[in-house]
């Protein structure tokens, strides 16, 4: 088998018990999954398998769109329930119109700095490591795109909403934000991701489903490397350029079947009749490399 897998994660497990089970289902060790969900969390997962897994690192990067319930008036360890309480605030002096406003308040650009408990690393350490040994590091603020957040229900102390965001953003951590903002405290208490990019969850099949269907049918489930990358522009090369791919040489742009107007640093799927053959960025003014207009990042085998 070899392709992606979209995924609906129940709460209770990690991204990475989702792979072992899928390690058994398909028979194959080559299992990754792209953009890990916390074990409350549930929802969109996407599973590489055999071949899929070379396209793992070019799946996290659209935006993402999550539901979420937060509970007002206390601050936990990891800023979500699964956390030990660490303090407490009052939420009497909360109306509704001011949480309403200071969600407005979150939508832009902003700067966020990643929880303690995350797989970030530092030094070659990750963040969670280091916070279960209760040790607290000063982490860099990275820059974080709200494109909406919709209040779905207000019934104090809890908040519901739909938020899409920017890839690398931290629903916690929004919570944990929200809840300074307004002069309280504020933990994440359920999380479900609704999209990746393109990826929807009504796409999705449960685990269950996928260890009692056949290998047909999760064959059919699997989308391609080419559907994997949908949502990259695709580029579809000559014969030359098919020939230079196979050697492991950037094409031209000369070698593709339709010009098109690139930015300095896009990144595009090349492609031939449909079949994936390599990603690479768009690169004409770089100067390590002369013999293309793109730059390389994977080259896929022949068959997918």
């Amino acid at each position: 088998m070899n392709g992606v897998l979209i995924v609906d994660k129940p709460a209770g497990m990690t991204s990475h018990d989702v792979v072992r089970r899928l390690r058994r289902v398909c028979k194959t060790r080559r299992v990754g999954h792209s953009g890990t969900l916390d074990p409350m969390a549930t929802g969109l997962l996407l599973v590489a398998v055999g071949e899929g897994t070379r396209v793992v690192q070019f799946l996290i990067e659209g935006d993402k769109t999550y539901r979420a319930t937060l509970q007002f008036g206390a601050g936990t360890t990891t800023q979500d329930a699964e956390g030990e309480v660490t303090h407490r605030r009052p939420i009497d002096h909360l109306e509704d119109l001011a949480v309403l406003q200071a969600c407005q308040q979150m939508v832009g650009e902003s700067q966020q700095v990643p929880p303690m408990y995350s797989a970030i690393k530092i030094k070659g350490v990750a963040l969670h490591r280091l916070a279960r040994q209760g040790i607290v590091i000063e982490r860099p603020s990275r820059a974080v795109h709200i494109k909406y957040l919709t209040v779905e229900s207000l019934m104090l102390p809890q908040l519901s909403f739909e938020v899409k965001c920017s890839k690398g953003t931290y629903i916690r951590t929004l919570c944990h934000d929200l809840g300074h903002n307004l002069g309280t405290a504020a933990h994440l208490i359920s999380l479900r991701r609704l999209q990746s990019g393109t990826f929807d969850i009504k796409e999705a099949v449960t685990l269950e489903w996928l260890e009692q269907a056949s290998p047909q049918d999760i064959g059919d489930k699997m989308l391609s490397l080419s559907s994997a990358l949908r949502d990259y522009p695709v580029c579809e090369v000559n014969a030359e350029g098919y020939e230079k791919l196979s050697h492991g040489i950037p094409p031209k742009l000369a070698n593709l079947t339709d010009m098109a107007d690139f930015e300095e640093g896009q990144k595009v799927l090349f492609s031939l009749n449909g079949q994936a053959l390599a990603m690479a960025r768009f690169a004409p003014s770089r100067i390590k490399e002369k013999r293309g207009d793109f730059e390389l990042l994977r080259v896929f085998n022949s068959s997918e």
